[in-house]
Formats: C-alpha cells, structure tokens, sequence
C-alpha cells in the first residue's frame, strides 16, 4: 500500500520531503507507506518582533531571551531535547522554572511515542499561562526538515534534526539582529541546547551550537538549591559514581532482557501478571497469573526484585516442592529497618536489618503446614513499570542535619503513606526543613545495588495533619484529576449559562426533536441528603388494563457533552465524579452537573427515560427507550420517601405514585434473589459535620438503610439491564457494557474453612444462588451482626467488576455474578460516570436519535477508554474510602481528647503476633499486635494469651473490646489510629 500525493517539482526535493515508514495492519500484515511533507518557508520562530518571520501568529518568547543565567548573559533561549522531557519534566513544570523554551515537533511526537502520560503533561505546559513555550514545527520547515540517512536509527536522526533546528535558529537570529553600518553589534541572544546525552553534546559542540546539561543548566539558576532538588536522578548526566559505588555487590538479580521475557510468556514458561505487596508484610508479594488458582507467592526482597505496587512483571514459578504458605505475622517495615542508613542503605553485607528480614523469613518458613502451600516464584524481569509520584514524609531519623537553614545536600528517607510502597531514597537540600510537610515524590530508579529506589523530591503540600495538605495528599494519593476546568472546556458550555432553560415547546425546535412531553407525569426523584447532581427520577402509574407504567427518568447529559470535544476529553479522562466527605471532585463542570442537567424539583429538564408497563407481579410486558422532557415533582431524601410512604393519612397522587414503586420493587428484588443474586455488604458509615466554617468532624455512626434505597436501587438495576440488553443487540462489537466475573472458589477457602471450624456452618460457592441460600443460613441468634460481618467479609472474596467492549470477550463472560444478570451496564448515572454518557449515546443511536459517531464504531478506541475509565473508578473507590478513614481519625481524635474512646469489635482474622479487628459502628479495621509471646493455632484460627494467671483464648468471630486512640508517628508526624484490646484482656499490659 502506497499513499502519494502528486504535485511537479526537481526530482532532488522529492528526496527531501518523501517520509518512507513501514506498518502494521489490523490482520499483521507489514505494508509500506510513502507520505508527502509540504515543506514552507514561512513557519515562525515565535520570537516577539522577529523582524525576519512576517507570520501573524502570536509570538510567545521574548525578543531577548532570559537574561538570569550568568552563562549566558546576553539573553538566551532553551532548546530541549526528548529526554529532558521524558525524565525532567517536573522541573520544566515548576512556577520557580521559568525560561523561554523553543518546543521542537520532532521531540513533541517523540515524547508522544514514548509516553501518552508525559506528551499529556507537556501539552498543558505549553497552554500554561505562567510558561513561555513555543512549538516549532522543524519537520515543515524547508531549512530544518530531515529524513533518515542510510543506516541510520531513528533517535540518531531526531537527534540530528534537534542539532540543525538549533543551528538554524542561531543564523536565524543573526539575520533578525544584522549590524548597522557605523554602530556596533547588537548582542546576540543564544539559542541553547539543553541535553543530557553526552553524545550529543559532543556533536553539538563541534557543530559550535551552544549546549550544557539540566544539572549545570540548573546550578547557575537563581533559585538553584530549589530548582536541583527537582531533578531526576534517572537522567543520564548525574553525578558521576565513584569507585565505591561502582564496587557495590548486587543485591537483586538483573532483568531478563524484555524480547527474552515476552517470548518466555508467550511460551508458557513465564507468567505475566500485576505485582501486589502484602500490606501486613513488607517481605511478601503476589501476582495473580491466568495459569494457577492461586496467586503467585513471592517472598522476601531478593524474589520480589524491586517491583512496585501495580507494577506488571514477568515472574518465574519455583518446582512444586519449593513451594511455601503465606506467612501469619504482621512484619512491618518501620520496626524491622528502624536503624537503617538512607546514606549507607547500598552497602549491605549482612548488617542488621538485612540479617534481621533473614531471621523473620526463616522463622515464618519453619511455622508453615504443607496444605497451606501455594505457588511460589520471583520477579525476572518487569515489562512495564507502575510509577508515578507518591505522597511521602521525610524519616526524621534519617536526617545528617538538623540545622533548618542549611542547604547542604543530604541522602534521607522518604516514608510514602501507602504501606505498599517502599522507603524512597531522596536527595535533598531542603530535608530540615520539609520535616513535619506533607511532600510528594517521585521514583526515578531502582539499581541492583540499591536496597530502595532512588527517587527526586516535587513540591511540599503542606503541613501534616492540616485538612487542606491531607485532602491534596489523598487526591494525589489516588490519582484523581483534580484541577479546575479549562477556559477550551468551560466553552463548550451553553452560552445562556444559568439562565439556560428548555425552549417552549415547539416540533421545528431542535432540542424538542423526537422528544416526549412527560411534563404531565408525577414523577420525583430520591436520593441522599444534600445531593445537588441529581442523575435519576422515577414515576409509576396504574394503567386501565390493570397493568402497572413504571419509568426512570436520567439527565440527559449526552445532549450536553458531545463526542470529540474537550468536554467530552475531559470527562473521559476523569472517568468517574469522586466523593470524599466534605467535597466532591466533579467530572462535569458545575454548570451541568448542579443545575443544567440535574432533575432538579420544579424545573424543565431534558431526560433520557425507560419506561416499562409490568404485570402488578412485576413482569416486563414490555419496554421502551425514549428522549424526553420530564418537570419533577419533588426531590425526597431516603428518609422523607420513606416517612412519606408510611403515613396512613396520605393518599395523594406522588405518595401513591412511591408506594407502588415500593411494591414493585419488593418483588423485583425477590425475582433477583431467586435467581441467584447476592445480597452482600459492605462497612458504611455516615460522618458528622460540625455546621460552623470549620467543618470538624463532631461524630460517626452507621449508615441507615431504609426501604426507598432498596427502591431507587431495583429500578436503577432494572433501567441497566434493559438498556445493556438493547445496546448489545444494536452494536454487538463495541456496546460499552459491566460485567462480574465469579470468582474462583479458591478465593472463598479460607473463609469457608473459618465458618466450618469456628461456627459449624457450610458454604457453598458452587454457584452465586448457593451462595446467597448459604449466606442466609449464617446467623448466630447470639449475636445479630454476625451474618453482616460474614458477608463483608464474603464481599473480600469477589473479584472487581469492570466495564467491558462487547466485542473484546466471549459472550459467555458477559454476566453480572453479584446481581445474576447475563448481561448488565451503567446507564443511570451519567452526570458522575462517563461510561454512562457512552451507553446513552449508543442508546441514542439504537432507537434512531442521533447517528453514532464514529469512535463508538471503534472497538480498539472504546476499549482504550474503557481502560482509563475501570481506573479511574477503583481509585475513586480508593480515594472515597481514604477521606472517610481520615476523618474518621480526626472525630476519635477530638473524642479521646476527651477520655477514653471504647468500641466494640470483631475478630476477623489472627496472626502470629496479634489480631486483625473490624469495628462496625466506625467502619474501620485495625490491627491489635502483642509485644510478648502468645500461642499461636493457625489450623483453628485462635490466639491464646497468659493474662492475670491463667490464660485466654481469643479467636476469629469473637466480640471484643477495644480501646481506640489515635497517635502521632513520630518518624512521619501523621496521626494514625491505634487499637489495643481491653476486654477480655488489657494487651497494653502485654
């Protein structure tokens, strides 16, 4: 395949502007393609009063350059190449870096190539207000284009056009400034080309093009001491290793090479999966693999190899004898390494700490029974890194220095909040005085030498413990976008703004186009308290041949938000609204979310509605899509449906119109439980306020579950279910649908082993209906919460559920396991989740609305998105249950200020050296540990403890009492809640 535009010209420019590259298509067959390059004269500079580029674009860099390097004190420009980009881009980010930056197309697709998160990062670079970046377009310009010489490799070549650009701006500028007869010449700025690559300089030089390194570049900065602290230390032009550290011993294995590893997993011989660390053992990790029921087990630092949470390796399974059980004692990292050296952390040997991870791996392995043995193996190599940049403290014990003024550079701990993660080593001059700060920080590199990796301080969030620092660090914690809509997004708005409204209705009107007028119908909507983005609306109505008209009415934000445009990227990228407890992070701007599309009481709104007429059994006679106009009657909290529902005096239209719904969906939920639908739970608890601007915390009790949640929630699962069903049927290949795939039984051995032996009960995981029949049959008459407990904790042995591409998996995975469906999606949320605003669109199409558009024909681009989107969603998760526990800390805090603070618990699981606790009324876990020796029975879940002269036992289920603080670290300066046992024995006497 040839793709060639034609125009007449000599045969020698052809040779110039011809691009020859070879692809890939879809069925793999390599095909070669030829395109044309349009070369100009005219493409601009981008320097302000350039009196050669006549072009009327707006120049961004000033006619002098800066004038603050003492290197270069006529002015200069900074030139990039790809590299600094890709592993400097925090310091090109920074407000204190601030340079005039000529951006090259050759290294803009580069970047792009190499890193989709970096070429993100760096388009906003450009569009920052506070940065002076312009992109030269050097593959249009006639004196700068460059093809690829014979034998030569594309980064030699990139390389080559960075040096000619270069080059060509230094004469550009020469002709720009020329000397005026009789007067002397005009200083002339320096375009300077900023490279680590030491090769290249070289060349440069020798082509006398100006070029230095970042770490010199950066030195003779004004704010230096600031600016070097931002470097990565994975940059090529670092301080050079002296002879000590070039005779380090290697304390981990070196990677496999990546061809040698894709073709071991290809084989078989090699299993690929995401690394998981143990957050109660730093010393353990995981990888689920396809090819064992169990995950992989990896034990101690040497098999795990330097992976990182979420990072996807390629391991190697040990021969089944090697084989070993996951350990039973809590190992925490802080304890085991407290003496550890940030300074002398490489050189090892066998000092203490190391000899110490060695005691506790061999003590665990001599405690192991055989038939709790799983797979076992190590890290070969990793195939692609998880990185990015964490929310740390700095280790106070670490510091060389305690002077807070003192700029000299040294070698300290940064602690990251997650205990899944590894201490990182970090340079700094400013460690005195980011003690007590929240800062963020990012991983640069990991050598073999090295007990941590190696990473580069960012920016300081604030001090700890301070909401504002704490509710940033959770944000970044979590990877939740979070910065405020852009003016290209903002106008994408209605102009009207507030004041928009839905016309008069009219059939030449385009927003009445196919609509229905459901203004008539008495439909309201139901929600929790306080809720302003409200997504859905309901009505039900008894028809004349006794049949019932139910309908949910959803936002129609898809009327709002169309394909390919920068709202739409935005909420794409965003993927899903995130809850934390005093704010929300919205995926949509306020405007639509809060006001336009919200069905708010009172007001015209356009709506997307599924309407069905049931049999008064609750049976579907039939079903229909339709866009609409609705005007809600009413908005009821969970609590005044429910008060209103109840009241014998009421018998109007909106009250009759819910306890139908109500009826109705008592006997869907009971058709749904029938068929094998779980009835899970989990930890769900409500967060008190203080109603002043300070918003404390003041108490936390559990969630209230009331009849009309149920209700709003069957007709949500009903409204999913008839849409997956029709978007399926309409787009076989790329309907975006959500699936819950069963899990393996595996999953539930411990669980079930822990009901047989503690409780006598069975559970059947054979299918989702046994285990709903097993679940029901798990009460202990003693004690009311246990079959809530037993469920949360069933609810631990599922697997996630994710959106999914029709056509990217057999159609008999398709099933929801959790709610017994064969097929199901996200329709009835699409103010808050993207995948929603996909799924009305595609419905749109389905009942002949709109036309799809084209990307949602795509396969390979829904499952792109749908990929960011399931992301998106689990640390949204993540980052809701964060908030809670953060402020669930701050209530006890102010609580045991007070006096003592005594929750009730349960037992969920034992250790070697301590209990895993669940206090429900709070919603949170904890961990009890013993300082001196208990007793220890694995096979039956159960601690003993000596205590007052004679001894107790305590096991998994048991009702204790614990007594819950809440403590400052004192190596991070974070609060942590602490939990001791009091009853039936004090462990702090332990």
């Amino acid at each position: 395949m040839v793709e060639i535009t034609v125009r007449k010209r000599p045969r020698t420019e052809a040779v110039v502007t011809q691009r020859k590259f070879f692809k890939k298509t879809a069925r793999g067959k390599v095909i070669k393609v030829l395109r044309e390059r349009y070369l100009r004269d005219d493409v601009s500079c981008g320097i302000h009063s350039c009196q050669v580029c006549a072009s009327e674009q707006e120049s961004v860099l000033p006619s002098s350059g800066s004038l603050e390097h003492p290197s270069f004190p006529n002015g200069h420009f900074l030139l990039p190449d790809t590299n600094i980009f890709l592993s400097q881009m925090d310091l090109m980010e920074s407000p204190l870096f601030d340079p005039p930056i000529v951006l090259l197309q050759t290294v803009l697709e580069e970047v792009r190539h190499r890193s989709l998160p970096l070429y993100n990062r760096l388009k906003a670079l450009v569009k920052a207000d506070d940065k002076k970046v312009w992109v030269f377009y050097n593959e249009y310009r006639s004196e700068t284009a460059v093809i690829r010489e014979e034998g030569e490799s594309p980064n030699d070549r990139n390389d080559r056009g960075i040096r000619r650009a270069t080059a060509w701006y230094k004469s550009h500028l020469e002709l720009s400034r020329p000397q005026i007869r009789g007067q002397t010449k005009p200083p002339q700025p320096a375009v300077v080309l900023l490279t680590d690559d030491v090769a290249n300089r070289q060349k440069a030089e020798k082509e006398g093009l100006p070029c230095v390194s970042v770490r010199k570049y950066v030195e003779g900065c004004k704010n230096s001491s600031q600016l070097l602290d931002l470097l990565s230390a994975s940059g090529s032009d670092t301080i050079e290793p002296t002879a000590a550290t070039a005779a380090r011993q290697a304390l981990y294995p070196e990677y496999l090479p990546m061809a040698t590893l894709l073709a071991g997993v290809k084989s078989g011989r090699l299993h690929q999966g995401h690394f998981n660390a143990n957050q109660y053992n730093y010393l353990e990790g995981s990888v689920p693999v396809p090819a064992f029921d169990k995950p992989v087990l990896l034990v101690g630092r040497e098999n795990m190899n330097r992976a990182v949470q979420g990072d996807v390796v390629a391991i190697e399974v040990f021969d089944e004898k090697e084989w070993k059980a996951p350990a039973d004692e809590v190992v925490d990292q802080e304890a085991t390494l407290r003496n550890d050296d940030a300074e002398d952390s490489e050189d090892e040997g066998d000092d203490d700490e190391t000899l110490a991870e060695r005691k506790v791996l061999e003590a665990e392995a001599a405690k192991q029974a055989a038939s709790s043995k799983q797979p076992t193996g190590r890290v070969v190599g990793i195939i692609k890194r998880n990185w990015r940049s964490y929310v740390c403290h700095i280790d106070s014990t670490s510091l060389t220095s305690t002077n807070p003024t003192s700029l000299s550079q040294q070698t300290v701990f940064a602690t990251p909040v997650s205990r899944l993660l590894p201490r990182i080593r970090l340079r700094t001059r400013q460690a005195p005085a980011l003690i007590g700060q929240k800062i963020l920080v990012t991983i640069d590199r990991w050598e073999r030498t090295s007990r941590y990796p190696e990473g580069h301080f960012v920016r300081a969030l604030g001090k700890v413990q301070s909401k504002e620092a704490e509710q940033e660090s959770l944000l970044l914690e979590f990877d939740v976008p979070y910065r405020p809509f852009g003016k290209a997004i903002l106008d994408c708005l209605p102009p009207e703004g507030d004041s928009w409204v839905v016309p008069p209705k009219s059939s030449t009107h385009p927003d009445w186009r196919d609509r229905e007028d459901l203004r008539g119908l008495i439909i309201c909507s139901i929600d929790p308290p306080g809720c302003q983005d409200i997504d859905d609306a309901l009505h039900a109505r008894r028809l004349p041949n006794g049949n019932i008209e139910a309908g949910v009415h959803i936002a129609d934000v898809s009327h709002f938000v169309h394909p390919d445009t920068p709202m739409d990227h935005e909420a794409a990228a965003r993927g899903t609204t995130v809850y934390l407890v005093d704010k929300r992070i919205d995926m949509l701007p306020a405007l639509l979310g809060t006001n336009l599309c919200s069905l708010r009481p009172h007001v015209e709104r356009l709506a997307f509605s599924v309407i069905w007429e049931l049999s008064p059994e609750a049976e579907i006679v039939n079903v229909r899509f339709t866009k609409s106009v609705i005007a809600s009657k009413s908005a009821f909290t969970y609590e005044e449906a429910q008060i209103r529902k109840d009241d014998p005096k009421l018998s109007d239209e909106l009250t009759e119109s819910i306890r139908l719904l109500n009826d109705l969906a008592r006997k869907l939920k009971a058709g749904r439980m029938a068929a094998g639908a779980l009835n899970l739970a989990s930890p769900e608890v409500k967060i008190h306020l203080d109603s002043s601007e300070s918003s404390d915390p003041v108490d936390v009790e559990q969630k209230e579950l009331r009849e009309t949640n149920s209700l709003v929630e069957e007709f949500m699962l009903l409204a999913n279910i008839s849409v997956a069903g029709k978007i399926q049927e309409t787009f076989p290949q790329t309907a975006v649908l959500r699936r819950h795939l069963p899990p393996p039984r595996t999953n539930f051995e411990k669980l079930q082993d822990i009901l047989k032996k503690r409780k006598g009960m069975t559970l059947d995981v054979s299918s989702s209906g046994a285990l709903a029949a097993s679940l029901d049959q798990c009460v202990d008459p003693n004690e009311p919460a246990f079959n809530t407990l037993v469920r949360i904790m069933a609810t631990r042995c599922m697997l996630s559920a994710e959106y999914f591409c029709s056509g990217s998996v057999a159609r008999d995975t398709f099933g929801h396991y959790g709610l017994a469906s064969p097929i199901y999606t996200h329709f009835t949320s699409p103010i808050r989740r993207f995948a929603d605003v996909l799924a009305h669109r595609q419905l749109a199409a389905s009942i002949g609305y709109t036309p799809l558009h084209p990307s949602l024909h795509s396969k390979s681009h829904v499952e792109r998105v749908l990929e960011v989107v399931n992301k998106r969603h689990r640390m949204a998760q993540m980052a809701s249950r964060a908030s809670v526990e953060f402020y669930v800390g701050l209530a006890l805090k102010a609580r045991s200020e007070k006096g003592t603070v005594l929750e009730d618990a349960y037992v969920i699981r034992t250790f070697r050296n301590g209990l895993g606790v669940f206090v429900s009324r709070l919603g949170i876990e904890g961990l009890v540990t013993f300082k001196r020796e208990i007793q220890f029975d694995a096979d039956n879940y159960t601690i003993t403890v000596p205590a007052d002269g004679h001894d107790v036992t305590i096991s998994v289920f048991d009702k204790v009492q614990v007594k819950v603080e809440v403590e400052q670290d004192k190596n991070t300066q974070r609060g942590r809640v602490v939990m001791s046992l009091s009853q039936p024995i004090d462990s702090r006497r332990l």
